[in-house]
């Protein structure tokens, strides 16, 4: 019963509640489709505004902005990597609230809770996602016009369907969002740790990623010079390619070329420290290797005992 529930919550109870049965009510909604808004009722979570106690989806859509039509959310491994995610960057400084959703269960949950009480639901990780139309937009749109065309050719072996200018970044140069009905990152981090995951579907559900660009940041607008004075200069398309592989990583994906992230890293390094790119690394001296001497206490030890277990094999005799 919500309202029992309700009387529980203030009196401390509903939080024990629902450590020991969350998970089963998540289940519940995923396989109950006639009582599934009647048991979302019964959702807990925490969210960037609760103070790190529990809510409801009531107690959020009380608290949603004027105008707000979405409830917000964001998935990952832990409540303290979500604070920091840069997806929450221009959310929170707007003040809209987003919700915390941490359990490996909620990814499947989310795939059928799709609205509660006409609010429909918005993974702020994904395309889709509506804050408003600034003035500048179509202006921005098209100064960065010529780097957004370059970038999306030089990443096309990337599976990257597109780069765009942000709405949901305020500090960050640029992140990586999934297509509306393709996996998260982190639901791609879970399938891959499935022991019989199958590779294709994987391949499938990944879906196209959208490269998007804070055109505010100065390493976007000095990129962009770049690419417009010489957009073949290979120091430019390195460096453009590591962003993105930094971005990648941000976001939650899992890089599928380590060696190459790390290769681009040191070249960035080197040019940091005016290291020629052709520089080797110092061959090793070869030494000659000699063999260890025996270790005399060791091997005498080892001749009397051999000696001692002859004779008392002779004496059994």
């Amino acid at each position: 019963d919500v309202e029992e529930s309700g009387d529980n919550e203030k009196k401390g109870q509903y939080t024990k509640f629902w450590n020991e049965f969350g998970k089963s009510i998540k289940l519940g909604i995923i396989e109950d489709a006639t009582n599934r808004n009647r048991l979302a009722k019964l959702l807990r979570f925490e969210s960037s505004k609760s103070d790190g106690k529990l809510t409801s989806l009531d107690q959020y859509i009380s608290r949603m902005k004027s105008g707000q039509k979405d409830i917000f959310y964001i998935t990952g491994q832990n409540k303290e990597q979500l604070e920091n995610s840069p997806f929450l960057e221009r959310l929170k400084k707007k003040g809209y609230e987003v919700i915390f959703f941490t359990d490996p269960v909620d990814e499947y949950l989310m795939q059928y809770l799709m609205d509660y009480e006409d609010k429909k639901f918005q993974n702020v990780s994904k395309e889709g996602l509506k804050l408003g139309k600034g003035s500048k937009d179509k202006e921005l749109k098209e100064s960065f016009k010529e780097l957004t065309k370059w970038w999306k050719g030089s990443l096309a072996s990337e599976n990257v369907d597109d780069v765009k200018i942000s709405n949901r970044l305020d500090n960050t140069p640029c992140v990586v969002v999934t297509s509306k009905y393709g996996w998260s990152s982190n639901m791609e981090r879970i399938m891959q740790a499935q022991t019989l995951s199958d590779a294709k579907k994987q391949a499938y559900m990944k879906g196209k990623r959208v490269l998007e660009i804070n055109p505010r940041h100065p390493i976007i607008k000095e990129l962009r010079e770049r690419v417009v004075k010489d957009p073949e200069d290979e120091n430019v398309k390195q460096t453009a390619h590591l962003i993105y592989q930094t971005a990648l990583m941000e976001s939650g994906f899992m890089l599928s070329d380590p060696k190459d992230f790390a290769s681009r890293i040191y070249s960035s390094v080197k040019s940091s420290l005016n290291i020629s790119p052709d520089a080797s690394v110092e061959e090793e001296e070869e030494v000659e290797e000699t063999e260890p001497e025996p270790d005399t206490k060791e091997s005498s030890k080892a001749d009397s005992e051999a000696a001692k277990e002859e004779t008392e094999a002779k004496d059994e005799l």
